[in-house]
């Protein structure tokens, strides 16, 4: 933790996690569900800004770009009042979805469903500690999406999945095969 943005203290780590697309949805009852609306502020050369509502939470994300996987994540929580001239300030409508929480093995499953321009999506994150860690892949997940940009929030934000041109059961064949 460091003190500085708005004289608060930040949170800084490095961000290590793999995406994937899912085959189906987990029957198990999710250990946690959030809803999240999320704002990007500016995006240039692999830098993001973000603003993001998580249940009744606001936080304010600097991402920048590591070696590999990897991605520096600073965050620090603001008030409402400065997260609604932060949404305010972006350029494109924020990404809304429900993120579920799945326990497997040591590692959680965190599934975001997405509404508004990206319903239909759904994409499975796992963080890790190191990007070789090894991790029990469940069942209901498919194809790995971690290195492809489209995936990204920042990018979803500026081209949603409504207008990709293709379903979701088509996506992930695509990708699965």
């Amino acid at each position: 933790m460091m003190n500085g943005l708005f004289g608060k203290k930040a949170k800084v780590n490095v961000e290590i996690e793999r995406k994937f697309l899912l085959l189906a949805l987990p029957h198990e009852k999710a250990a946690k569900c959030h809803k999240i609306r999320q704002g990007y502020i500016a995006r240039d050369g692999g830098n993001v800004v973000r603003i993001r509502q998580k249940d009744d939470a606001f936080i304010l994300s600097v991402k920048t770009p590591t070696k590999g996987i990897g991605r520096y994540e600073i965050e620090t929580n603001v008030t409402k009042e400065e997260a609604k001239v932060l949404f305010a300030a972006c350029q494109q409508k924020p990404i809304v979805k429900t993120r579920k929480i799945y326990a497997v093995g040591d590692h959680l499953w965190e599934v975001d469903i997405f509404e508004g321009d990206n319903k239909g999506l759904i994409i499975a994150e796992i963080e890790l500690a190191a990007e070789n860690e090894k991790f029990i892949l469940p069942q209901w997940v498919g194809p790995d999406v971690t290195g492809l940009q489209k995936f990204y929030n920042a990018n979803l934000s500026q081209n949603s999945f409504k207008n990709w041109g293709v379903t979701y059961a088509d996506l992930v064949a695509r990708l699965d095969g």
